[in-house]
C-alpha cells in the first residue's frame, strides 16, 4: 500500500502510546522509497505454554503490519524467560528451567500462526545472541543505563519506596529486552502498556549503537473474565485460543455486558464506528445484550476454529443454559470396581478423575462455593463421599459436564 497516510491511520488505531506518529510516518515514507518492509518486533517470554485472547490485542496489530507488507519479527525470549521480570507486578516473575522454556516456546510457535502469516514472520530466539555473550560485553551494555533511570520504572520505584527487594537481575532484564531490538534491527516494537519503560529503553540502546530509534507502540491490557484483573493464565481468568469451541464460547458468554465492547474492539478489531452502532442497538432496546454477546462469542470461536464450530457451540450453549438440557457429547469418567471397592468415592477424587478442575484446591473451592452438582443436586461439602451410579452426571461450574460410566 503506497498511501502513507492511510497506512498511518490503520497502524495508529487502538494504540495507547505511540512514540511517535511523526517518526512512524517518516519510517513508512523511507521504507516506501527504498521498497523494503519495516521490521516490526514483538517479544514474548514463554512463561506459560498457551496464548490467550489478551495476547491477541498486540498480535492483531502485527497482523495489520503484515497485511500492509511489513515484516514481523517475533522474538521468543528463551534466554530472558530463565531470568524473570516483574512486568508491572509487585514481585519477580519466577525463572523457568531450560526444559520448560523450550516446551513452551514450541507451543508459542504453533499457536501464533493461527493469527500471523508464517511467510511474513521471522521467528527468533534471543539465546542466539545472549547465549555466548561474554561478561565484559554485559558490563559495557550496562554502562548505557543508570540506576536512576531504572528506578523511574513505576513498579521498581514502588518496591524501592516500600523497601522491598529488587535484584540486579531485574535491572538487567529491560536492558536485555532492549538489546534484542539492536540485534534484530527493529524499526518498530509493540507491547502492552506495562512494557512501555522497556520499549522506550530499546530506543536509547539502539541510538547508543548508532541506529535509528525504533517506534514504540503500546496497547491496552484487556481484562479477563472477572472484569477486573488483566487476562492471565495464572489468575485463571483467561480464554485460551487453543481451547475447544465450547469452552471459548461459554467463557465469552460469561463476560460482563460492558466488557464485551472492549472484546469487540481489541480482540476482533471491529471499527469504533461499528462498535458504537452496536452499542446504540443495545442501549435503545432494539437488541438484547445476550444476543450481542452470542455474536461476539461466535465470531471469536470462528476466528480460532471455524464457522461450523461457532454455530454448534452457540446452539449447544442455548440448549444447555437456556433450555436447561445436557450437552450432546459429554466426556465420560470410566470407573472400574477396583477404583472404588466399596462403591463410593470422595467427591474431590471423583472431580479429578473427570479432569473437571485443574487442581484439588480448585475443586475444593468450587464445591465450597456451591458450584458442583451431581444429577442436579448441589454438593457443598468437599469431604463427602459419593455413592457411584452408572450414568450419573457431574456438573462443575457453569460449563463443565461429565458422565460416570461404571465397568467391571
Amino acid at each position: 500500500m503506497s498511501d502513507i497516510n492511510k497506512q498511518l491511520d490503520i497502524l495508529a488505531s487502538r494504540t495507547v502510546d505511540l512514540y511517535s506518529r511523526d517518526e512512524l510516518k517518516k519510517k513508512l515514507e523511507l521504507a516506501d522509497r527504498e521498497n523494503r518492509p519495516l521490521r516490526v518486533k514483538l517479544g514474548a517470554d514463554p512463561s506459560a505454554p498457551d496464548l490467550h485472547l489478551g495476547h491477541c490485542v498486540v498480535i492483531n496489530k502485527l497482523q495489520e503490519f503484515q497485511a500492509l507488507g511489513h515484516q514481523v519479527v517475533f522474538i521468543i525470549g528463551d534466554f530472558t524467560g530463565m531470568i524473570g521480570d516483574p512486568s508491572g507486578k509487585s514481585a519477580t516473575r519466577p525463572s523457568l528451567s531450560r526444559e520448560a522454556v523450550e516446551a513452551n516456546a514450541q507451543t508459542y510457535k504453533e499457536q501464533i500462526f493461527k493469527i500471523l502469516d508464517p511467510e511474513k514472520t521471522e521467528i527468533r530466539f534471543n539465546s542466539e545472541w545472549f547465549g555466548d555473550m561474554r561478561f565484559d560485553q554485559v558490563i559495557r551494555l550496562s554502562a548505557h543505563v543508570t540506576v536512576a533511570q531504572m528506578l523511574a520504572r513505576d513498579d521498581f520505584s514502588k518496591r524501592y519506596a516500600e523497601n522491598r527487594p529488587i535484584s540486579l537481575v531485574e535491572f538487567l532484564y529491560p536492558l536485555v529486552q532492549a538489546y534484542d531490538s539492536v540485534m534484530v534491527k527493529a524499526d518498530v516494537e509493540l507491547g502492552g502498556t506495562d512494557q512501555l519503560f522497556n520499549l522506550l529503553l530499546g530506543r536509547e540502546i539502539q541510538q547508543a549503537h548508532g541506529m535509528a530509534p525504533q517506534i514504540v507502540m503500546t496497547f491496552p491490557l484487556i481484562e479477563g473474565l472477572d472484569g477486573v484483573q488483566k487476562m492471565s493464565k495464572s489468575l485463571g481468568n483467561y480464554i485460551g485460543i487453543n481451547e475447544p469451541p465450547r469452552e471459548i464460547f461459554g467463557k465469552t458468554m460469561s463476560v460482563s455486558d460492558e466488557l464485551m465492547w472492549r472484546y469487540f474492539t481489541y480482540i476482533l478489531c471491529v471499527p469504533e464506528t461499528e462498535v458504537a452502532a452496536m452499542r446504540q442497538e443495545v442501549d435503545s432496546g432494539r437488541r438484547h445484550p445476550r444476543d450481542m454477546k452470542d455474536e461476539l462469542a461466535r465470531r471469536i470461536v470462528a476466528r480460532f476454529h471455524d464457522e461450523a464450530a461457532a454455530m454448534q457451540a452457540s446452539e449447544e450453549f442455548a440448549r444447555v443454559f437456556s433450555q436447561n438440557k445436557l450437552p450432546d457429547d459429554m466426556p465420560e469418567i470410566l470407573l472400574r470396581a477396583t477404583d472404588a471397592p466399596e462403591g463410593v468415592m470422595g467427591i474431590i477424587d471423583l472431580v479429578m478423575c473427570g479432569d473437571l478442575c485443574a487442581s484439588r484446591g480448585e475443586a475444593r473451592r468450587l464445591i465450597q462455593q456451591g458450584g458442583l452438582r451431581i444429577d442436579d443436586v448441589k454438593v457443598s461439602d468437599p469431604m463427602v463421599s459419593v455413592p457411584l451410579k452408572d450414568g450419573m452426571i457431574i456438573k462443575a461450574g457453569k460449563r463443565r459436564f461429565a458422565k460416570v460410566v461404571l465397568s467391571e
